[in-house]
């Protein structure tokens, strides 16, 4: 009972119950919804195990500050996210989006391919209502799992009229951060989550504060409509590193590639056996687009590369290059286009 007055009062008092926004959960599994053998276990658990009623049972206090409902999408371990179910996922949320009794969307995902389901959602929703992704280092079961707090403060941040018109943000861990920019940065740390430029903000006492904005275009300031798609053209991410020697290129040209992200090391740099595929990739219509290993820095264009027609990632790692790569070929192929995209999104 202590608890629940305790976390009743940290964002100020409960709106009465004809003043709550209407924020909509969507579950799709992950550690948040994991469960291991003891309380004491925080790996060998097995994720998306619980489903949204028990997560939302274990959260009473978020019915304080919005008219929650809870919705489960899928149940998976995030490692095993496929583009079918990002159209799926996206598609439910432009539509919870439209109702005008709901004013903010909280999206639960398991945290290994969470900051690529939030770009791909910050480059698909057209709405400027707040959509948050939040999950969970530790599983339900485990002593001190963050699960909880992170769905409670997911909540109020959706229900927060200042959330709105920010793209997709991530919560975790009391911070809130851009989709575009975040990353996984440690295997197991409850800090995982990190942006290069810095948050938009932090859940102070349970109140959201920003501090800054997205500065690239996101949501419906983006052309890309996957309303009526059924999948999305294939893309490869394929690693640089020394001793490379193309096969890796001939191997996604020959399974049908439509577009090949390198992550390259240093500035993008390619390993002349894979420029040398790459170069049969492109003459054969295969967009490249050259991304870097390593985590941080802007991809800058270099000569060499340009007369080939590869294209640069700017800023965005190689995940989610794939990811605004496969958008960009749902919209064109010219070369030029899509590299005025990677500078824009």
């Amino acid at each position: 009972m202590l608890s629940a007055m305790i976390l009743g009062t940290q964002c100020g008092f409960a709106a009465p119950a004809n003043q709550k926004p209407g924020v909509k959960i969507l579950a799709t599994g992950g550690t948040i919804a994991g469960s291991a053998a003891s309380k004491t276990a925080t790996s060998g658990y097995k994720a998306g195990s619980l489903g949204i009623d028990v997560l939302m049972e274990a959260v009473p206090e978020i019915q304080d500050y919005a008219k929650v409902s809870g919705e489960q999408v899928c149940n998976i371990s995030s490692n095993n996210m496929t583009d079918e179910l990002w159209l799926k996922l996206s598609k439910r949320i432009n539509e919870l989006a439209a109702q005008k009794d709901v004013n903010g969307i909280v999206v639960t995902h398991g945290t290994d391919t969470l900051e690529e389901t939030a770009y791909f959602l910050d480059l698909t929703v057209k709405s400027d209502k707040p959509v948050i992704l939040t999950g969970a280092m530790r599983p339900a079961t485990a002593i001190s799992a963050d699960g909880p707090m992170n769905l409670l403060n997911s909540v109020r941040l959706a229900a927060d009229k200042k959330a709105g018109g920010n793209g997709v943000m991530v919560l975790l861990n009391d911070e809130i951060d851009n989709a575009r920019d975040v990353t996984k940065s440690n295997t197991t740390s409850v800090d995982t989550f990190k942006s290069h430029n810095g948050p938009l903000g932090f859940m102070n006492d349970g109140v959201p504060d920003f501090y800054n904005k997205p500065l690239r275009l996101h949501t419906t300031k983006t052309p890309f409509d996957v309303r009526n798609l059924t999948s999305l053209p294939k893309v490869y991410v394929i690693y640089g590193t020394a001793g490379a020697d193309g096969s890796l290129v001939d191997a996604a040209i020959k399974a049908g590639a439509k577009g090949i992200v390198y992550a390259g090391t240093g500035n993008g740099s390619i390993h002349q056996q894979d420029k040398e595929a790459l170069i049969r990739a492109a003459k054969a219509g295969v967009v490249v687009v050259r991304s870097s290993r390593t985590g941080s820095g802007m991809v800058v264009p270099e000569p060499e590369y340009a007369k080939e027609g590869f294209l640069d990632g700017d800023s965005l790692n190689p995940q989610k290059a794939r990811i605004l790569l496969q958008l960009a070929l749902t919209k064109t192929h010219d070369l030029g286009e899509i590299q005025s995209m990677f500078h824009k999104y």
